[in-house]
């Protein structure tokens, strides 16, 4: 299992500081406790003019957000045990930051949330109708509890 933690936030930037480590170690579990056995995944980690720029190039909206994810082979655990090259999951730690003070929760538990959130994204998990929202979210809080707060 490979991923590869990449921070492209300039280091002037008050969002500058991400422990890479903590955050490839629980991308590995996540995508441990879903059944992969092996591939490779990029973590990235952006300011909040890159991800507003991804956003409108790939879905079209003008904002930035706070996580995005693109798959790239489809995945399939019952079939392979070849590396397989499963994608991108882009986090914004401004939006990050934003989200956090809303929800009254700290920086770390929210980019805990959007690294989970990303990788199921990444392994075929969506939110667009509600029975699929239901299952993402559950699973979250599980692995949440599994392997962040534990």
């Amino acid at each position: 299992m490979n991923v590869i933690v990449n921070s492209e936030i300039p280091e002037d930037h008050p969002d500058a500081i991400i422990d890479e480590e903590k955050w490839r170690d629980l991308a590995i579990h996540t995508l441990q406790a879903e059944g992969v056995q092996a591939g490779e995944l990029n973590l990235i980690f952006v300011d909040s003019q890159n991800i507003q720029q991804l956003n409108k190039t790939y879905l079209g909206k003008s904002e930035p957000t706070d996580v995005l994810a693109f798959p790239i082979d489809s995945f399939d655990v019952s079939t392979t045990d070849t590396p397989l090259l499963l994608g991108d999951v882009v986090i914004c730690p401004e939006k990050a930051m934003e989200n956090a003070k809303a929800q009254n929760k700290t920086l770390e538990e929210e980019i805990a949330l959007l690294v989970l959130h990303g990788v199921l994204h990444i392994l075929g998990y969506d939110h667009a109708e509600p029975n699929e929202k239901a299952v993402m979210k559950k699973r979250e809080k599980q692995l949440l509890s599994e392997l962040y707060l534990s």
